[in-house]
């Protein structure tokens, strides 16, 4: 297993989510994104996610063991990516973009984003037998 593919993942998993959160959201004063979807997209739900992305910082740094922890985050993914496909199936993102094209960019491009690190991550989990075959980040 590649170390240095591995702790490349978990830190642009992280930045992602940071980076993303604090661009789209314009530092959590985007209220187009809250309003269309105030359940998952709230500003307490962008907070979450930008703790997400601060564990996968911190995930990068750790030296073994981080298959159920790689697993945990595939599934979280796996959550974000479904709501996702869900939301997109009732929804518009042409609307979004006429009201505001960073929150029209971050629904377009949110559940892609969680799908692939979901990949990443599932990989990560599949990859280290039972636990023991850490990669040293």
């Amino acid at each position: 297993m590649n170390k240095k593919l591995l702790k490349t993942g978990f830190i642009a998993a992280g930045l992602m989510n940071i980076g993303g959160v604090l661009l789209f959201s314009r530092g959590f004063t985007n209220s187009a994104i809250n309003n269309a979807d105030p359940l998952v997209m709230s500003n307490f739900g962008l907070l979450m996610i930008v703790v997400w992305g601060l564990a996968y910082l911190g995930a990068a740094a750790i030296a073994a063991n981080i298959k159920w922890l790689a697993g945990a985050f595939a599934l979280e993914k796996l959550v974000y990516a479904m709501v996702w496909v869900m939301w997109l199936s009732n929804n518009g993102v042409q609307q979004l973009y006429a009201k505001d094209f960073f929150a029209g960019a971050f629904y377009s491009i949110y559940g892609l984003n969680d799908f692939v690190f979901m990949v990443f991550f599932a990989w990560v989990f599949v990859s280290q037998r039972n636990g023991r075959q850490g990669a040293s980040l």
